[in-house]
């Protein structure tokens, strides 16, 4: 019961300090809006300039940004335990790549942003695909192919090659694209919620991914003591991977179709919550979420207030922070 209480405390910290956010994002901007203001707004009573630019810009830009900063973070959390590696990221199975592949093309092809979006989902979609066909014996069965340390870098092997390949597909794409074209490609490469307006899948897929991940909390826990132990205790390995695996790629697919490619957040976020509350995933995931999201909204406001009335894309902002972070995160590694 301590355990659980102390989680709920962390839980609900992260929480408020989200919903802070949250409603800073509503209220800070080109125009600023102060509590009175933004109470009417949001109760509807306000239907002049500041309600529009809240209900319909901010609002929505603000949750897409809780929702894709949470996916993130969760999907980086679930992959540091499927591959053993404290410096995987949600990005590294090259399920972005494929995202990206096919929104771009979208673009290349001037459909309309549902159509830029479906490219994203199908091509995130047929990444996922590839990898669990490519590498489908050492998400099944690694205790067959050499152990968890061998079929994770397999693994990772197969999801870095497939990254390659797409990263050389984006390249081409780029090289041939009319440069009316190139400025929304780049903001979308970088990560861009300026253009946001539905967010409700996002946030389904965050809740329906938290209480998937939740009843498989314990049996991570004890896959990192190692396939072995975890077996002997009764794990169903495979499957554990299995679903890891698709629940995290499914959760990349939806962000990023959300709001194209957004780096640091799904690597830096679960490395914060581990120094912070320990690596009990029954606590991580769930906090991963939440400061997850809490970050990508505070990235997204910094994004669109520094230069105002000017925006820069989110990517930008999370890089400048989590590229210190990481450095500083792997310098302290113990050899």
């Amino acid at each position: 019961m301590s355990e659980f209480r102390r989680a709920l405390a962390v839980w609900l910290a992260l929480a408020a300090a989200a919903g802070a956010v949250f409603l800073l994002s509503l209220a800070l901007g080109s125009v600023r809006l102060d509590a009175g203001q933004l109470c009417q707004a949001l109760s509807g009573a306000d239907t002049g300039t500041a309600g529009a630019i809240v209900r319909e810009l901010r609002l929505p830009r603000a949750a897409a940004a809780f929702a894709c900063g949470g996916l993130l973070a969760l999907s980086g959390a679930l992959m540091q335990v499927l591959l053993r590696n404290p410096l995987a990221e949600p990005y590294v199975l090259g399920v972005s790549g494929g995202a990206a592949t096919g929104a771009l093309g979208a673009m290349l092809l001037m459909l309309p942003l549902w159509g830029v979006q479906a490219g994203a989902a199908g091509g995130a979609l047929l990444s996922m695909v590839l990898v669990a066909t490519l590498a489908r014996r050492d998400l099944l069965h690694p205790q067959v192919q050499g152990g968890h340390h061998e079929a994770g870098a397999r693994l990772l092997l197969t999801g870095v090659i497939l990254a390659s390949g797409w990263g050389a597909l984006i390249t081409l794409i780029l090289a041939i694209a009319p440069e009316a074209r190139l400025r929304g490609m780049l903001f979308w490469l970088t990560g861009d919620l300026g253009g946001t307006a539905e967010y409700g899948a996002a946030l389904a897929m965050l809740a329906l991914a938290v209480l998937l991940a939740m009843p498989m909390a314990r049996s991570l826990n004890v896959m990192l003591l190692g396939e072995t132990v975890a077996q002997s205790l009764g794990v169903r390995v495979g499957r554990v991977r299995l679903a890891t695996f698709v629940l995290a790629s499914l959760s990349i697919a939806v962000a990023i179709t959300t709001a194209g490619s957004i780096g640091f957040v799904g690597l830096v976020v679960p490395h914060l919550v581990r120094l912070a509350w320990g690596n009990d995933q029954r606590l991580l995931l769930p906090a991963s979420a939440l400061l997850g999201g809490a970050l990508l909204m505070a990235a997204d406001l910094i994004a669109r207030t520094v230069i105002a009335p000017a925006q820069l894309p989110v990517g930008v902002i999370t890089a400048l922070l989590g590229v210190p972070t990481f450095l500083y995160l792997l310098l302290r590694r113990p050899r």
